[in-house]
């Protein structure tokens, strides 16, 4: 049965109330993509700063939920030191509204916390209390990128579940790519999920990237029951990238005419291009209901 699925029927028929938001995508709705991997240091989170920084050039409002919620450090890429976090919303201290952050035009970010072990396994009641949240605020937005935590955990499989998209990034370590097929397999088999997209990172050449996608679609092709693994694209190997984090900035920011900065923002003209696996169902309120409805089994 597709868990995911069912869910979203469930929740679509509830009447969710909608307020017009104030800069749509041509589909009406904003994408919600889950930014994901196997494994750490695959260079994910940077990433996600870069792809927000991308879609915001192109004139995006996005927001990016820090997802990795005991292991924080999407500030450190934007320069950035948020006074509160995930966490003082979950604790009731302080409302989503005061901890939401702004690092530029066009991007705001919900912070998570950086060393706090009890945010890694969300209670079902920390879990309705961010729903709640989230529906007291109306907030814009044309695309919300969801950056887990590495790995199957159970926060990490629920935000990749709740999401429309759910962008998996492996580099060509044979560990990753173990790791990789690990997360299509827990989602396909598991929980139902069918549909990934591979961004294949710090590669040496096109034809690595296309390697590792080859790799890993004849896999989920032999082994998983209709999973569907399309090539989203690769980002080049390069020394800029490591520089700009030492700077604290994104790599679009600090060298925006690298070859990998191109390379992502193709990434993004790509996701915003490609259909969308759930038509309607992108309203940021549904993907939060979706998460909180997410349980084991």
């Amino acid at each position: 049965m597709d868990q995911a699925t069912s869910l979203r029927k469930m929740i679509s028929g509830q009447g969710v109330q909608r307020r017009p938001l104030a800069s749509l995508t041509s589909e009406g709705q904003p994408r919600v993509i889950a930014v994901t991997s196997g494994k750490g240091g695959v260079g994910k989170t940077n990433l996600t700063a870069s792809l927000a920084r991308a879609f915001a050039e192109m004139g995006k409002e996005v927001l990016i939920v820090d997802a990795d919620l005991g292991l924080a450090n999407m500030d450190i890429l934007f320069g950035i030191r948020p006074p509160f976090h995930i966490g003082h919303v979950l604790n009731g201290e302080k409302s989503l509204e005061e901890v939401l952050v702004s690092p530029s035009e066009r991007i705001r970010i919900l912070p998570a916390g950086s060393g706090t072990s009890e945010l890694t396994q969300l209670t079902e009641g920390q879990k309705l209390t961010l729903l709640g949240e989230f529906e007291a605020l109306d907030l814009a937005a044309d695309v919300v990128l969801v950056d887990t935590g590495a790995g199957i955990s159970k926060n990490v499989l629920y935000f990749n579940l709740a999401a429309d998209e759910c962008l998996l990034v492996a580099t060509a370590e044979p560990t990753s790519i173990t790791d990789a097929y690990a997360m299509m397999k827990v989602m396909s088999v598991e929980h139902g999920a069918r549909h990934f997209k591979l961004l294949v990172n710090m590669v040496s050449s096109v034809k690595e990237a296309k390697q590792v996608f080859l790799t890993l679609n004849q896999a989920a092709g032999r082994f998983l029951d209709g999973v569907v693994l399309e090539y989203a694209g690769h980002v080049s190997q390069d020394p800029l990238l490591r520089k700009s984090v030492q700077e604290r900035k994104t790599v679009l920011t600090a060298y925006p005419q690298a070859e990998c900065s191109k390379q992502i923002r193709n990434l993004a003209k790509v996701l915003l291009k490609s259909p969308r696996r759930h038509d309607g169902e992108g309203n940021i309120k549904l993907f939060m209901k979706r998460f909180v409805a997410l349980s084991p089994g």
